[in-house]
């Protein structure tokens, strides 16, 4: 347990340290604007999922059941980074200014690290199919932010959602992102009923509540 502890804690603060260093890159170049670099859903959603990952794997440490409220906001930041590997990795591969390996960690190695992690290791409850509608509020907030930008200051982080290329363009994007994120919450929802390695805290203190969830 406190193995999975840490690496949840390594694994958050180390993505953290990629994202720091990336903007870094951008500072040093002058380029270094901290809405447009984090405007990016990669580097937004990245460095939220990796204080969430520090926060549960605290949670863990201090022997207590993750709450469920934990659990959902981590289920619905696992559906968006599979979203960002697919999209990467499938319809946009080498797009973007970031070192090589930046981007391999950030589009493959952190995606696949949380994937793994939701999937075998049963910390987590099963999240109710009711609450699936809520792997969307987060990406049609960022859509709403970043196209309201492309129509003012015309900063967009991808180019697809360009305004220029007109309304069927962008509705076709967005439709198929927002499709996209449903179906991933589906998948990482089903996965959540899955029990491979069921942890719960170690020796507990006297009287303290353990619980066993898979």
């Amino acid at each position: 347990m406190r193995a999975i502890a840490w690496a949840r804690i390594a694994a958050g603060a180390s993505c953290i340290a990629v994202l720091g260093y990336a903007w870094g890159l951008r500072v040093v170049a002058g380029d270094g604007g901290v809405f447009d670099f984090f405007g990016y859903f990669t580097n937004q959603t990245s460095l939220l999922m990796g204080l969430v990952l520090i926060a549960t794997g605290a949670v863990v440490l201090a022997r207590r059941a993750v709450p469920r409220w934990l659990s959902t906001v981590r289920g619905i930041g696992v559906a968006c980074l599979v979203v960002v590997a697919l999209v990467y990795n499938v319809l946009v591969p080498g797009t973007g200014s970031a070192p090589p390996w930046v981007s391999a960690v950030l589009h493959i190695v952190f995606p696949i690290a949380v994937v793994l992690d939701w999937t075998f290791v049963a910390d987590r409850p099963a999240v109710p199919w009711g609450r699936i509608w809520l792997v969307l509020p987060y990406p049609v907030a960022w859509l709403v932010v970043v196209l309201a930008r492309g129509m003012t200051d015309g900063w967009v982080p991808y180019g697809f959602l360009l305004p220029e290329r007109g309304l069927p363009s962008l509705l076709v994007h967005v439709i198929g992102l927002l499709a996209a994120l449903l179906a991933a919450g589906v998948l990482v929802w089903a996965a959540s009923r899955l029990t491979v390695f069921s942890i719960e805290p170690a020796e507990a203190p006297a009287g303290a509540r353990t619980t066993v969830l898979g």
